[in-house]
């Protein structure tokens, strides 16, 4: 907290659109939107401090709103550094916590709000990853958990969140999902996670670079995939944190990465496409009106980044390049491979030299595919 003037300033919480303002333990936000337009909030008031103590999420509670209450073993990932055509690749195994994402850590934090709210069930709409960590974090804390999943999401991921305990409801849509899942969290009285925009939930992921920062230290590009944004916004808030304690001098360009066909944040950036060919391996990005849309925009303008759109043929032959290298990844990981594949030759003309690319799903899960694609 701060103290100005004798009066100490609490964290809270701000609507992106009509700016109130509700303090973090406000039972209504048992739906962490704003109770009064519905929009995503934002976290103010706080004030980091870089004191790492610990391991794992854990050991980054200084710089965290809440502190982590809700966490076994998320975090704490390896990064792998390797020469790529001129370039040191900084590859974050995010694909190696508890749940085989890096969505565990959003969870981890998200929960432990729901913890500070004193509700005892959560609720939660999921392609599949979301799901699966909010299954994981619920089984461990006690809590009760309701995943609802679009029909189409993939069966080894329904499997384990049915294996952790987890009511699992399928919907028609994943836009079907989401309207359901806040139904029922509403008539349950239960915690909806809301993944998408949540801010506890984001600021979970903000450790990665903090991590990364104690591995190797402030990397000149990152390229992370853009489906609801809270990878991409975590990372680059995260740096950010960093330089403004003095502890970094410098942030990186942040390079978002969406498909062919879903693709509303290039529409925001670079304006209107229709780009040809198939973006139906990549399911992670596929989200149409992602609610950080705006959020998402202004980092990649701010860091002079940029958005790419990949197809299914890029995605695969990225996806063959990371299993040849040893990364047992979704596609959804290898759509920032991808990605960088087709722009590596500017970078390199542009003086970049490390790229951190974080690999965010367990290909394990999605095994019987990934043998499909690659010809195994």
């Amino acid at each position: 907290m701060n103290l100005m003037g004798g009066t100490v300033i609490m964290p809270s919480l701000r609507c992106t659109k009509c700016g109130h303002e509700f303090s973090l333990d406000d039972a209504r936000l048992i739906v962490p939107r704003c109770p009064r337009c519905g929009e995503v909030l934002e976290i103010i008031g706080e004030e980091p401090v870089w004191r790492p103590r610990g391991s794992g999420l854990a050991r980054y509670s200084s710089m965290l709103v809440i502190k982590p209450v809700m966490y076994r073993g998320e975090g704490g990932t390896q990064l792998v550094v390797e020469e790529y055509r001129g370039l040191r690749l900084w590859f974050k195994l995010e694909y190696t916590n508890p749940s085989g994402s890096f969505k565990d850590r959003g969870s981890a934090l998200a929960l432990s709000h729901a913890s500070m709210l004193g509700v005892s069930c959560v609720v939660e709409d999921s392609s599949g990853n979301a799901g699966l960590a909010v299954a994981r974090t619920a089984r461990i804390s006690g809590m009760e958990a309701l995943i609802v999943v679009p029909r189409d999401a993939p069966e080894g991921k329904k499997r384990a969140i049915r294996l952790l305990g987890a009511g699992l409801v399928e919907a028609e849509t994943r836009a079907a999902a989401a309207s359901l899942a806040s139904k029922l969290a509403r008539e349950k009285n239960c915690y909806y996670v809301y993944h998408l925009g949540n801010p506890f939930f984001i600021q979970g992921l903000e450790t990665i670079a903090y991590e990364v920062y104690e591995q190797e230290g402030v990397p000149d590009a990152v390229i992370a995939p853009f489906g609801s944004g809270g990878l991409f916004l975590g990372i680059a808030r995260g740096f950010e944190k960093l330089r403004s304690l003095g502890l970094a001098r410098k942030q990186p360009v942040m390079i978002a990465v969406q498909g062919v066909e879903v693709h509303p944040l290039y529409d925001a950036v670079h304006g209107s496409v229709v780009a040809s060919g198939s973006s139906q391996l990549a399911d992670g990005i596929r989200v149409p009106d992602p609610p950080l849309l705006s959020q998402g925009a202004r980092v990649v303008k701010e860091s002079r980044g940029r958005v790419i759109l990949v197809n299914d043929e890029e995605i695969t032959r990225a996806l063959q390049g990371l299993v040849d290298r040893g990364f047992i990844v979704e596609p959804t990981s290898a759509s920032a491979l991808a990605a960088l594949d087709k722009i590596i030759d500017e970078l390199r003309e542009n003086g970049v030299r490390d790229v951190l690319l974080p690999l965010t799903g367990s290909g394990l899960k999605v095994l019987d595919e990934l043998v499909k694609l690659l010809g195994a």
